[in-house]
């Protein structure tokens, strides 16, 4: 069978045996190193989600500079975090080849490019390009791998774990505002997102502390959670059963595609030896064919695991419950993200200016946010509470928000939903968590990458439908 080299572990087979062995707990699963990566999981959110909820202040902005309509212009901000979440299912081709930890310092850098270009946009379409497209990409290239990172170093404590490290969208949203409205009123918004893109180099170092788990670290929490994923265990083994006999990754395959890749290896090998006695230049032309020889059998091996996840007989959708799951997405985010891109309109509608530049109703919804998630994060993690009704719940708190927000009128009704919205919005934080317990942890990644790919379509359409004239 094909497997990762870093971070994503895929086995189909038999690990009964496996699990009769007594296994020594890693001290990185649920504690040590673990508590890093919710420190550098936290700090993503902050950098790219909190500053996706504020971009209501850069709206703002926009509909002044280039007088477009509301839902022209808001295009731009959903462009931005609907990408970010649309190009998870091939975020997660590049962390089956390259791990998490390369993918998320390209991320980092592609996401400052997005912003230090957007400064010198001269029209919005010029923005849906550097800001929605580049930016979101980026984004998106470090948002996955943090969130994968935490599933893979927890066990025990997996919704706290997520919670925590997804309260860093709160505080994000609440620093972020009040960072761009200083930059804004100081320096003008173009220096306020050429600055904003130097702090997101910041996204790089994020990336540095995602040490990936060696292979035997994964196979170690998968046997741990083998006793309550029965039902799932039985569904990958009936599908990787359906696999062989319908030979799309069979073991033949497998053994043809090493025995050729290990022979290219060797005549690479075998030349390398012959040029000792060459000159300088053609020991560099035979190091790059080395190179180029085993970067194709590392793409052969990514591209093998993540067609099969997505196309193949063991394909994720053979799940009714995830392609439930998935259908659910399609429309579940637009609910969240359409209050921080209008409640600034909203507010000057009805002249409530005054009382929101005291405390504004988006800090709010921050600010009850963290508490949201790490409280609804420890009532799951209780024995006695299920996650899924927890989910549930708050999901159906979220929409019933939502729908009576443009009712209110005073700012103090405002208040009161905006809280309600920050609180009941906190169960995000479970998306990981149920994901997990549906498709198991070494299919997180590409599991996870459909679901916020299906919440990006979600984030994409939502506020420009909301804001239209």
């Amino acid at each position: 069978m094909y497997a990762s080299r870093e971070d994503i572990g895929y086995d189909f087979g038999d690990d009964s045996k496996v699990g009769s062995k007594p296994i020594k707990p890693n001290p990185n699963i649920d504690g040590g190193w673990a508590w890093m990566i919710v420190l550098s999981s936290f700090l993503v959110h902050i950098l790219i989600m909190g500053s996706q909820m504020a971009l209501g202040i850069l709206n703002m902005e926009w509909l002044e500079e280039f007088n477009q309509s509301r839902g022209l212009t808001a295009w731009v901000s959903s462009l931005s975090m609907g990408i970010t979440l649309i190009v998870g299912p091939f975020i997660g081709l590049f962390i089956t080849m390259c791990g998490c930890r390369k993918t998320a310092i390209i991320g980092g850098i592609l996401n400052a490019l997005g912003w230090i270009l957007s400064a010198y946009a001269s029209n919005v379409h010029y923005l849906f390009l550097t800001f929605g497209v580049t930016a979101g990409v980026g984004s998106g290239m470090v948002y996955l791998p943090a969130v994968v990172m935490v599933g893979q170093y927890f066990q025990k404590r997996r919704a706290l774990a997520q919670g925590l490290s997804t309260t860093g969208t709160g505080f994000g949203a609440f620093l972020m505002t009040a960072l761009l409205k200083y930059l804004c009123r100081e320096f003008g918004w173009r220096n306020a997102m050429f600055i904003q893109g130097a702090i997101s180099l910041n996204l790089c170092v994020c990336g540095a502390l995602m040490r990936p788990l060696s292979h035997k670290d994964v196979n170690e929490k998968y046997v741990v959670r083998r006793n309550s994923e029965n039902n799932q265990a039985k569904v990958l083994s009936h599908s990787a059963e359906t696999l062989k006999s319908n030979g799309v990754i069979s073991e033949e395959t497998d053994k043809k595609e090493e025995a050729t890749n290990e022979e290219v290896l060797d005549s690479v090998k075998h030349v390398e030896t012959e040029g000792k006695s060459r000159s300088g230049k053609s020991m560099y032309g035979l190091l790059v064919l080395k190179t180029a020889s085993q970067l194709t059998v590392t793409v052969r091996k990514g591209f093998g695991i993540w067609y099969s996840s997505y196309f193949g007989a063991a394909s994720l959708f053979t799940n009714r419950v995830f392609v439930a799951f998935v259908i659910w997405a399609l429309f579940a985010y637009s609910s969240f993200v359409i209050p921080f891109i209008h409640l600034p309109e909203i507010v000057k509608q009805y002249n409530l200016s005054s009382q929101n530049n005291i405390f504004p109703l988006t800090s709010i919804i921050a600010i009850v946010h963290i508490f949201g998630k790490v409280i609804l994060g420890i009532i799951s993690d209780l024995p006695c509470i299920s996650t899924w009704n927890v989910f549930l719940m708050a999901n159906v708190t979220l929409v019933t928000c939502i729908l009576t927000l443009p009712l209110m009128q005073t700012y103090i009704s405002l208040a009161v939903i905006c809280a309600l919205i920050g609180f009941s919005s906190g169960y995000f934080s479970l998306m990981p968590v149920v994901t997990e317990d549906l498709v198991g942890t070494k299919h997180l990644a590409n599991a996870y990458g459909i679901i916020i790919c299906a919440n990006g379509v979600s984030a994409l359409l939502g506020p420009p439908f909301a804001g239209f004239d």
